[in-house]
């Protein structure tokens, strides 16, 4: 069986009917002027905010079983309810999918849609679990980002992924990425921030019509949004597990 998103997209569970949701309106007509200034600094810098305990606690939990797996690794940070992650653990049976997400509602609704032993849910702040998952070197194959928060205001630009201090810690993580968003401007401006690693992304193209991988797809998709897809393979140091920890 292929593994690749493009040969086998994985297979979402029926849910609940969708609500209709506003389309993202924001003061910025374009991919943010100061954006190429930002990613650069932030490449070039060390992000230095202390990971705390708690978080620490969490990746430790995450890094004991990615390391009883001992095979390749799936995140899908920001998973919500967990819809997703259980649908690409459907699709990638040698893998370990792990969803993250800072909501404890949220997480709560997700441990109820993961059954199997190849997808994990934890609670945890992706800017900590990156770090130190990408220090760790775990061998990550696929990465998803699916319509996380666009933050439209321009000056927001900085709560942005791409325009996060942690975006240089999310390219360290390897593995064929794929983000989703109903915001063409958040996809050109991770597209833009993605060639200053001297990588490249597929351009990113309206997504096809199909079963929604997430409740926020059901629901832009209800609501007559245009949904936007781009991928990137994103080189790693390493694959194997090792007990540095940078």
């Amino acid at each position: 069986m292929s593994c690749s998103t493009e040969a086998h997209e994985p297979a979402p569970r029926p849910a609940a009917a969708a609500t209709c949701s506003a389309p993202v309106v924001s003061n910025q007509p374009d991919t943010h002027e100061a954006l190429l200034e930002v990613v650069d600094k932030h490449a070039r810098s060390h992000y230095s905010r202390p990971v705390s305990a708690h978080q620490r606690a969490c990746f430790a939990r995450l890094d004991q079983r990615v390391r009883e797996h001992g095979g390749p690794v799936i995140l899908d940070s920001g998973c919500g309810v967990g819809e997703s992650t259980v649908a690409i653990a459907d699709c990638f049976p040698d893998h370990l999918v792990i969803g993250i997400d800072k909501s404890a509602t949220r997480i709560d609704q997700a441990l109820k849609r993961a059954p199997t032993s190849r997808a994990m849910i934890a609670r945890g702040d992706c800017i900590d679990i990156w770090r130190l998952a990408a220090a760790a070197h775990w061998p990550v194959t696929h990465h998803y980002l699916l319509y996380p928060n666009p933050w439209p205001k321009a000056k927001h630009l900085k709560r942005r992924w791409h325009g996060h201090p942690v975006f240089p810690a999310l390219i360290r993580l390897g593995g064929r990425l794929e983000l989703r968003t109903n915001w063409l401007i958040y996809a050109r401006e991770f597209e833009l921030a993605v060639s200053r690693f001297d990588l490249a992304t597929t351009p990113a193209a309206t997504l096809a019509p199909g079963t929604a991988l997430t409740p926020f797809e059901r629901k832009y998709r209800a609501s007559g949004h245009p949904l936007y897809r781009l991928t990137c393979d994103l080189p790693a140091a390493t694959r194997t597990l090792t007990g540095d920890r940078g």
